[in-house]
């Protein structure tokens, strides 16, 4: 059985929320470990477990993912105390893991309500830190919550692995010494995706875009307007939507008439499933001619747990994906296979993300020797593993973005089940769509901070 440190049990985590390589890196072991472990640091765990705070969206529009991401947590904590198959433990590579805690405690977990609201996720951030002993916070499924609360984690000192955040602001002008990525953002999905509309709808094409309002829309829409425009598109008009919104139709109306011929949506969760099937549903957008070319539409972002709320809207829209349990390598089979056995369904991208920042944490612990943070930042910039479903993988230690291959998707036609709805069109090199970090701006900032302890 997991360990819970308050009291949780499987039932209530899963009712929660809505619905190598060869030239790998070797693990670098700091000789500083020893000593680093009795320096006074945020939440050093001085007893037989480590409390790490699993920050998520329980309620509101990305509620969905949250409880996918939760589902992937409560996975990693049992494979990391040698419970259940050990799940990708056996698979990273290089990796110091031994399925016996972290530095050889109990993984214990809290947990904490986003709302997918920034001043609500960095109170519950900090609630677990102060409060629950909290020594790593990881989670969240909107930028700007991802953004508020690794500000919070460098303050306090306390290592912040985000969880499903898109925007470039994430690791550009906002990124953080505290704060790491597995997730890939904007940029990535524009150079990735723009290519292929090219060749799919020709280059001769008007965009009108719908843009959720905050940091992440905005960066998505500029990553693909920039993309696409590069291309030979046009941008007709692009408008931008409040979080949430649930009735579309007010956007939606003028996009017919504005002379665009593409419409994309720079939505995710809930404001894509809802915006998705209005104008498919509601204007019927999918069957008109516009400027002589069959209207198109594209969500830029999506998920199998966006498609599933989406429906029949859903075929034939082009995306792109961190990540999906149709894979054909070794680790996301037997991550799929391990998730399905203990939840009777595939794991979303939200899931296997949030799975491997907490072993990303843990491994950068064990290839430390202890707890204290600037030590695990060291272990963790620059490494470069594989084993984790996204094949070889660099946390570039400039930016601390992850690079890997990203997934051109699309919605299938005919799926062959309800979890069977994406179809990876194409899969694009990590060299592809790696860029210079200084295209973004920021800093960094210290390794060394008072945080908590001080």
């Amino acid at each position: 059985m997991a360990f819970f440190k308050d009291g949780w049990t499987r039932r209530q985590l899963l009712t929660t929320g809505v619905g190598v390589g060869a030239g790998l890196a070797m693990p670098h072991v700091f000789t500083r470990g020893a000593w680093a472990q009795d320096q006074a640091f945020c939440n050093n765990p001085n007893g037989d477990t480590v409390t790490l705070g699993f920050n998520v969206p329980q309620s509101g529009p990305y509620a969905d993912e949250g409880a996918d991401e939760l589902r992937a947590y409560e996975l990693a904590v049992k494979h990391l105390n040698g419970e259940g198959d050990g799940g990708l433990i056996p698979l990273f590579k290089p990796s110091n893991l031994k399925g016996n805690g972290i530095l050889g405690k109990k993984v214990a977990f809290v947990t904490g309500d986003t709302q997918t609201k920034s001043d609500a996720a960095r109170a519950s951030a900090k609630r677990m830190i102060e409060a629950d002993g909290a020594i790593m916070i990881t989670g969240g499924s909107s930028s700007g919550v991802a953004i508020a609360v690794q500000s919070l984690c460098q303050e306090m000192g306390v290592i912040f692995m985000a969880g499903l955040t898109h925007s470039n602001d994430t690791t550009g002008k906002d990124k953080r010494r505290y704060g790491f990525r597995h997730f890939f953002n904007a940029y990535m999905s524009g150079q990735a995706l723009g290519p292929v509309l090219a060749e799919e709808y020709g280059k001769d094409r008007v965009a009108y875009h719908l843009t959720a309002d905050y940091t992440w829309g905005w960066t998505q829409e500029e990553s693909i307007k920039n993309a696409t425009e590069a291309l030979g598109w046009k941008t007709a008009q692009a408008v931008r939507t409040p979080l949430g919104a649930g009735d579309f139709s007010q956007y939606l109306t003028p996009v017919l008439n504005s002379g665009a011929d593409v419409l994309i949506l720079n939505h995710y969760g809930g404001d894509m499933v809802n915006s998705l099937r209005q104008a498919v549903t509601q204007f019927d957008m999918k069957s008109k001619q516009v400027n002589g070319k069959q209207f198109e539409i594209v969500v830029p972002l999506f998920s199998e747990l966006m498609a599933q709320g989406a429906g029949e809207a859903v075929k034939g829209i082009l995306g792109t994906a961190n990540w999906d349990w149709k894979l054909d390598n070794e680790a996301s089979k037997a991550f799929s296979k391990s998730f399905g056995e203990a939840y009777g369904r595939p794991p979303s991208q939200a899931a296997q993300t949030c799975y491997a920042q907490t072993l990303l944490y843990a491994n950068a612990a064990e290839t430390a020797g202890t707890f204290y943070p600037p030590e695990l930042i060291k272990a963790l910039e620059d490494f470069e593993f594989d084993g984790l479903g996204n094949g070889p993988t660099l946390y570039r230690g400039a930016d601390h973005q992850c690079f890997k291959d990203v997934l051109v998707v699309r919605g299938k036609q005919e799926p062959t089940n309800q979890f069977d709805l994406m179809e990876i069109v194409k899969v694009v090199p990590r060299d592809e769509v790696t860029y210079d970090p200084e295209i973004f701006g920021g800093e960094l900032g210290p390794s060394e901070v008072k945080g908590c302890a001080a």
